[in-house]
């Protein structure tokens, strides 16, 4: 299995080549190119299964690479190499696209590549990146790209009812699509949809969209009921915290 590196630096590029060549043994090949468009020769030439790709470089930016790649070449998978803010890290987190924050450590390699070569062959490359440029863009996240077994949905957040934890993948409940079955645990979720003001953990395995509550039962313990009707059960400590959120709803 062959992996491109595409890094404007030259330092970057040989500590990235030792660390892949260290903890990734189903690479056997390791490319290197010094801009974007040396780097999209070398893709069409040699068709690597995995390109650690540079966003800040001279003349074209990493997220431009689909601009000089047909559709039909779109068979690999991008891990972004960044020193970006936590800002766009969520942006990366709701796109479904990987990346490694430098200077890179040589724990995030392996589970970096382990993740990217999961999306191998139904990558929607193209879709995920045209949606982390619409996100890097953009301050107010409107979607998220849900890993599931026919490849990635993208759905809008708000459109989010409820997430409840299955082990390590999450059932997240949608106005339009249904019930999908996420390949990412519920912690994953908790991390970046906490941050908005209408998701809120009133159980450990679930997380819930404060504007689909349909009612509140004070009876059996106390539990919520969404707008899909589907019971949530409230845990002792949160009940107080989660009585007074709702009353201020409105």
């Amino acid at each position: 299995m062959k992996a491109l590196i595409i890094d404007d630096e030259k330092k970057a590029r040989q500590v990235l080549h030792i660390l892949v060549e260290e903890n990734c043994s189903k690479i056997t090949k390791i490319l290197e190119a010094d801009n974007l468009l040396s780097g999209v020769e070398i893709i069409k030439q040699e068709q690597p299964s995995i390109v650690f790709l540079d966003i800040e470089m001279p003349e074209h930016s990493g997220l431009e690479i689909l601009n000089f790649i047909e559709k039909e070449v779109y068979n690999f998978e991008i891990i972004f190499t960044t020193a970006y803010s936590e800002y766009a890290i969520q942006a990366f987190q709701l796109s479904a696209i990987d990346y490694l924050l430098k200077p890179v450590r040589p724990s995030q390699i392996k589970d970096a590549v382990n993740k990217a070569l999961s999306f191998l062959g139904n990558s929607q490359i193209h879709k995920r990146l045209a949606e982390l440029k619409t996100s890097l863009q953009d301050s107010n996240f409107k979607k998220i790209g849900l890993p599931n077994a026919d490849g990635i949905k993208f759905v809008n957040i708000q459109d989010i009812i409820m997430l409840e934890a299955d082990g390590m993948y999450a059932n997240v409940s949608t106005i339009n699509d249904g019930t999908i079955l996420v390949s990412k645990p519920l912690k994953f979720f908790v991390e970046i949809l906490q941050k908005r003001k209408t998701f809120y953990r009133p159980h450990r395995s679930y997380l819930i969209n404060l504007a689909y509550i349909k009612e509140y039962i004070k009876k059996d313990g106390g539990y919520i009921v969404m707008e899909n009707n589907k019971t949530i059960s409230v845990s002792n400590d949160k009940k107080e915290e989660f009585l007074t959120i709702v009353s201020n709803i409105g």
